[in-house]
């Protein structure tokens, strides 16, 4: 009798303790689920809430240096959704919030089924015990189909994550990726990431830009891969120049690039200006600028072979919108100016422009303008040769705060001019921003955003608009396990 208590004791001990191991012996996640101190959920959440968020007051009438419905923030998080043609699904994840909460930011996960027109109840990823935006995931699809979330990381003081779903293309549950990196010659536990892009790409893995905090400017801005999301490579750094940078990436089966600001030495972090550009075609061992030119990295001087322009001398601020890859793998950059980091109409204006590689030159054309430096929006290059960008460039019920009323806009002649096609929104209580576009995106889900109010916390709720610009309020609260959105009355 005591030994078969002592067996069933032991048999106890190690059901909790049964851990799944990938091929390469790395732990992936407890099998009998999250332990206390572990911060995967995997609940199903009651509808689509997205969390408000503010940066910086400004003791004006405009209240902050920027705020509103974030849970598609930021630009330099990439992406936000993909689409999977095999199940005929778009994937997408956001900052979302708790049913008594505005600001407590849960990473939730989602679908949409084109073949239905309807969304799941989403998936509660984790809690990641905070208010910053900064914090929000961004989603990737491997090869069999598995998807995979990163959770960032605003600077060094709370912890990053990656998890990966447990069965191919099904959101319903989520596993913590025990994943690893090469650091002067050892492998070590990889917990923190900020601004992560993340790119999969076909046989070959992962490509990841980010962002590192102090190593050694304060935004030093970085390159990984892995072939299996678990082992990654060593920490490439990109640029170190004065104190920092932001990026923006793409990547396709032949090239990856990036394109960035830098931050001056002694102005502070709110003063960003000049554009660059590098660019890899071996899978980051090597980079080079766009007309081929072979960089030491990481870059360390404001002038250097991969600077596009000297805004500098302009005296404007650069934020980073979008990059393309086009059909020929050459970056279009779309991006905004402005004169100063303060909301209002003391910066105006703020000049939405793109800068295009043609094979021997960068070509700048201005776009259009719009009142906040924060307005977001994407750049779509379609196979006809059509460039798209979908965007708050309409005022808002909230002006020169971020966002406003979404419109389509197309060029035919690569960006030298541009036709309004649709407004997308209009009589809004919020402002709407951040528009993101979806990896491989299909007709049915083009792009995916959120609204909020500029100037005080309020309710954010999400939408997604197809190609031809009708819009959808993705459900905040279901009654059913799975509904279809309504479209928006224009």
């Amino acid at each position: 009798m005591r030994n078969t208590n002592l067996i069933a004791f032991w048999l106890q001990i190690v059901s909790v303790a049964v851990v799944v191991f990938s091929p390469t012996g790395t732990p992936l996640c407890a099998k009998a689920g999250t332990s206390a101190s572990g911060p995967t959920i995997n609940d199903k959440d009651t509808g689509y809430r997205g969390i408000w968020y503010m940066n910086q007051p400004s003791r004006d009438e405009y209240v902050y240096k920027y705020s509103g419905g974030l849970g598609t923030y930021c630009a330099k998080h990439k992406p936000f959704a993909v689409y999977c043609n095999r199940v005929r699904k778009t994937f997408f994840c956001y900052g979302g919030t708790t049913t008594d909460s505005n600001r407590k930011l849960l990473h939730i996960v989602s679908f949409y089924d084109h073949k239905t027109g309807t969304v799941p109840r989403p998936t509660i990823l984790l809690d990641k015990k905070t208010s910053d935006a900064h914090d929000n995931p961004v989603i990737s699809v491997d090869d069999k189909g598995y998807i995979w979330i990163f959770s960032t990381s605003h600077g060094t003081a709370r912890p990053s994550y990656i998890h990966r779903s447990s069965k191919p293309y099904d959101v319903s549950k989520f596993e913590l990726i025990n994943a690893r990196k090469k650091e002067n010659g050892k492998k070590v536990p990889m917990t923190n990431f900020s601004y992560m892009q993340t790119w999969h790409i076909k046989n070959r893995g992962f490509i990841c830009f980010f962002t590192r905090y102090n190593y050694p400017a304060d935004r030093t801005i970085c390159f990984m891969t892995s072939r299996d999301g678990i082992e990654w490579s060593k920490w490439s750094r990109l640029a170190a120049i004065d104190k920092g940078h932001y990026q923006i990436s793409a990547a396709n089966k032949n090239k990856a690039g990036s394109a960035f600001n830098f931050h001056p030495e002694g102005k502070g972090l709110n003063w960003r200006t000049n554009l660059y550009y590098i660019e890899s075609a071996d899978f980051g061992r090597t980079w080079q600028t766009a007309d081929g030119q072979n960089l030491t990295l990481p870059l360390r001087d404001i002038e250097n072979p991969a600077l596009v322009h000297d805004y500098q001398a302009q005296g404007l601020n650069v934020y980073l919108k979008d990059i393309r890859l086009d059909k020929r793998a050459r970056p279009v950059i779309l991006f905004l100016t402005s004169k100063g980091y303060e909301s209002g109409p003391k910066n105006d204006p703020r000049t939405w422009a793109t800068a295009r590689w043609t094979g021997r030159k960068w070509q700048i054309r201005p776009a259009f303008v719009s009142d906040n430096n924060y307005d977001m929006g994407s750049l779509y290059i379609e196979d006809d040769g059509m460039w798209r960008i979908i965007g708050p460039t309409q005022t808002g019920p909230q002006p020169y705060n971020p966002g406003g009323e979404m419109a389509m806009w197309e060029s035919q002649d690569r960006g030298k001019t541009w036709k309004k096609l649709k407004q997308l929104t209009q009589a809004s209580p919020y402002n709407h921003t951040y528009a993101r576009r979806a990896v491989d995106a299909a007709p049915g889900f083009y792009a995916l955003w959120a609204d909020g109010h500029g100037r005080k916390p309020s309710q954010s709720s999400l939408y997604f608009c197809d190609k031809e610009g009708a819009v959808r309020m993705l459900p905040r609260k279901m009654a059913e396990d799975f509904v279809k959105p309504e479209v928006l009355k224009q």
